[in-house]
């Protein structure tokens, strides 16, 4: 087998990142990944002329002009502001929690009204100790009882009442009426969908694509100088501390004939009734000319979802979890001539897809 400078492991975006950077300093790389695609989690498969994006809305978003810039210089993206609305039993609130919204749940028409209207709803909690607590004393319980509790309990499989405050500390409450969901100046999707960002990204890499590292690990850590794993980091080490647990999710994509079936790009559901946690109608990302529309529905999995079955989603920042990946935080040291760690699975953190880009920016 042809030696490379590098293996990397991986063909998402982090490892999509970490090839464009060896080849642009003239390394020769080799990219593998057990799914018979490239993209990983941002994969899109165009279907009926639509580009899906099969594991849930990604929309970039960036402050840097130079990290917009260098992504457009990949291949043209549109711009796109995310404007969800949250769907309650037969009640529609614009999200972010913003004046619009403060005007559904109060009738507010101006910010001192909403700031007055939120204040005589908050439960005062001297030291909130559960996100529940949290919400109810920042942002009242109209906020938290029609916009939060039911919808985050779905995601997360537990009662708000034993959630971290971590997963929500920050509680945007503007007081204006802008319904843009990211405050990031430059937004936006990729024109030819995000599997087409990363195959340019990894252009001039040898790629191989539905074999598994682990399934001949002896024979790919020969292959190259220097491995870059973008895995999960306690698959890596054969789980010998336990295993890392995600918040996974699911989807089921729908053909529908009409060309409208939402209204909006993104649709959350806040309501425990509804089993699925958001809607997501593509078209509206790039406002692409098709006939018929697909709409996917993101399911919650649990932690504890088997292995196999759906990519791990979002790492869980809680004690155990981080004081596993602390233990094999430590395995790495000793691997640091021959092995990089890089990536929401390899680092058990979410990246954001701007984070990963900025670290090569």
């Amino acid at each position: 087998m042809k030696h490379y400078d590098i293996l990397i492991v991986g063909a998402g975006i982090a490892g999509a990142m970490c090839a464009h950077k060896a080849l642009s300093e003239g390394k020769t790389c080799l990219v593998i990944d057990r799914n018979p695609f490239i993209g990983g989690f941002c994969y899109t498969e165009n279907i009926n002329g639509i580009d899906v994006h099969k594991y849930g809305a990604h929309i970039f978003r960036t402050h840097s002009r130079k990290v917009w810039d260098f992504v457009n210089s990949i291949t043209p993206f549109t711009p796109f502001v995310n404007s969800p609305i949250a769907k309650y039993r037969d009640e529609v609130y614009n999200l972010p929690f913003n004046m619009n919204t403060f005007h559904q749940l109060f009738g507010v028409t101006t910010p001192s009204e909403a700031a007055k209207a939120i204040d005589n709803d908050r439960v005062h909690f001297e030291n909130p100790q559960n996100l529940e607590e949290h919400i109810l004393s920042v942002a009242g319980r109209a906020v938290y009882e029609k916009l939060v509790k039911e919808y985050t309990e779905k995601q997360w499989g537990k009662p708000c009442a034993e959630l971290p405050i971590s997963i929500m500390r920050r509680i945007p409450l503007r007081m204006t009426y802008d319904n843009n969901y990211y405050p990031e100046k430059f937004q936006g999707i990729p024109v030819l969908g995000y599997t087409s960002f990363i195959e340019r990204l990894l252009k001039g890499a040898d790629i191989n694509l539905g074999v598994d590292y682990f399934e001949n690990e002896s024979k790919y850590d020969q292959v190259a100088d220097h491995t870059i794993f973008t895995g999960r980091i306690d698959e890596y080490f054969g789980y010998k501390f336990g295993e890392l647990e995600y918040n996974r999710v699911g989807f089921i994509h729908i053909h529908y004939p009409t060309d409208n079936f939402q209204g909006n790009a993104v649709v959350n559901y806040t309501d425990a009734k509804i089993p699925y946690t958001r809607s997501i109608e593509h078209k509206h990302f790039t406002g692409v000319d098709a006939h018929g529309t697909i709409v996917s529905y993101e399911f919650p999995l649990g932690a504890k979802y088997p292995i196999g079955n759906e990519p791990p989603s979002y790492p869980i920042d809680d004690e155990r979890n981080n004081t596993i990946y602390a233990k094999y935080l430590e395995l790495t040291k000793s691997l640091s001539d021959k092995v990089t760690f890089f990536g929401r699975l390899a680092e058990y953190r979410y990246y954001s897809m701007n984070d990963i880009i900025e670290k090569f920016i």
